[in-house]
């Protein structure tokens, strides 16, 4: 789920390439960001010129970035002062959102590997900022994490339609924050986060490393916590083992409770398979249950994956469901733990998104500040982690073998001679990819 500043942020860059920076500053400086949803974007403009102008000459271009960008059919909307009144007056808030209703406490399937997780999230949600603040539900991905932070939303929001929930993932603080700085609008940012009632962060571990993202979260936490706000986070790992993470941080995360959760045992997996197959409407025998059981060990969310892929060979083929039908349609999801390798542009991704570094920038012949770094510890991963000659490695980076070898020289005598800022560096963008396979 992308914030709606976050979207809007991503046209803005999309339409300042073919607009220019002059004409986009001077129709959309002043242009805020309402709501965002399936069907809507909208936005809220105080200068009527600039509102007319916007609909007239640029909704074109914002609904083309958003299905470039985002996949979006979603269409512009552009309200004024009495429009903006009047949806304040029936209780729809700027930053309300909604959050998918399947996500519920009644449909999260309860295991030994989760059950204390799920018990310190119904508490939450019957009492937010009275007990367990901040709540730190940490576990490797596709093991319902974001599931608790959506029901915890969807209960909450039950109990108190009005509640102003905040929900952000760890990259998108950091995108925001930024987009903020360059637009002038910090006061907005504040305010959006240090006014909720239930602030929700999914992947925390992204912020660490980057100094002012964690200057912004500190005082933000600092201020919610005070107020008794209920904070929720969500992380790959414990607060502990964020090398990169500010200690105030680090601390600040401990001061509620932490809950693990880890990957659904056998029983759990069965169970959780039965109840997606009964919510798309299919009926499994047991014996295709187990045998989906004993090769899916790890992800609830390979778990789901399998059984709309058995749905949609049903509907396709006309397939009866059972066991060597099913194994023929599905044995191509099952891998082997361990065998599993990142790809290159796996690797760059995460090395960006940890540095904050455009993708086209880090893989181009640019010599840009504060890219060399990145570049090179991509270089350096790919050629670790991966099976890729010295060749096809530079050919990712528009570079001959020669600037790869030179890269992974470098960054391997730095890790040797004890650059530990390094070394945590690429500990937690290895932590990182090896949480995407």
């Amino acid at each position: 789920m992308y914030s709606s500043a976050y979207v809007w942020a991503k046209v803005l860059s999309h339409m300042e390439e073919r607009l220019g920076s002059v004409t986009l500053s001077a129709c959309f400086d002043d242009a805020e960001v309402v709501e965002l949803n399936e069907d809507n974007l909208i936005l809220y403009s105080p200068s009527d010129f600039r509102r007319d102008i916007i609909q007239r000459r640029y909704t074109g271009y914002i609904q083309d970035a958003l299905k470039e960008i985002f996949n979006s059919d979603a269409k512009l909307l552009v309200l004024g002062d009495e429009e903006l009144n009047a949806r304040k007056t029936r209780g729809k808030t700027p930053h309300s959102m909604d959050f998918n209703p399947q996500f519920t406490f009644d449909n999260f399937v309860v295991g030994p590997s989760n059950r204390f997780a799920h018990s310190a999230a119904i508490a939450v949600s019957k009492t937010p900022g009275q007990v367990y603040n901040p709540l730190f539900i940490y576990g490797p991905p596709g093991v319902g994490k974001t599931h608790l932070l959506y029901a915890i939303a969807n209960g909450i929001r039950k109990q108190n339609p009005s509640a102003n929930i905040v929900y952000i993932k760890g990259d998108q603080f950091t995108n925001e924050l930024i987009a903020a700085i360059q637009s002038g609008k910090n006061i907005e940012f504040r305010s959006k986060y240090r006014e909720a009632d239930l602030f929700l962060v999914d992947d925390i571990q992204f912020i660490a490393g980057k100094e002012s993202t964690q200057e912004e979260f500190f005082h933000t936490f600092n201020k919610l916590y005070e107020e008794h706000k209920q904070i929720v986070l969500t992380s790959d790992r414990k607060p502990d083992d964020m090398l990169t993470l500010e200690d105030r941080l680090r601390s600040r995360f401990l001061w509620g409770l932490t809950a693990d959760i880890n990957p659904p045992d056998y029983e759990t997996r069965v169970a959780i398979l039965k109840n997606k197959a009964q919510q798309l409407g299919l009926s499994l025998d047991d014996d295709v249950c187990n045998y989906i059981a004993i090769n899916i060990t790890n992800n609830v969310r390979q778990i789901e994956g399998t059984v709309k892929k058995i749905l949609a060979y049903r509907d396709l083929n006309n397939m009866p469901l059972d066991l060597p039908n099913i194994s023929r349609a599905i044995d191509d999801m099952f891998k082997s733990e361990g065998n599993a390798l990142p790809t290159p542009s796996l690797i760059i991704s995460q090395v960006c998104k940890f540095y904050n570094v455009d993708e086209a920038i880090l893989r181009s012949t640019k010599k840009s500040k504060g890219v060399a770094e990145p570049r090179q510890i991509a270089m350096y991963l790919i050629r670790k982690l991966t099976n890729l000659s010295l060749p096809d490695i530079g050919r990712e980076f528009a570079r001959d073998h020669t600037t790869v070898i030179y890269a992974v020289d470098k960054i391997t005598n730095a890790l040797k001679n004890g650059d530990t800022n390094l070394q945590n560096n690429i500990r937690d963008i290895t932590a990182n990819i090896n949480s995407c396979l």
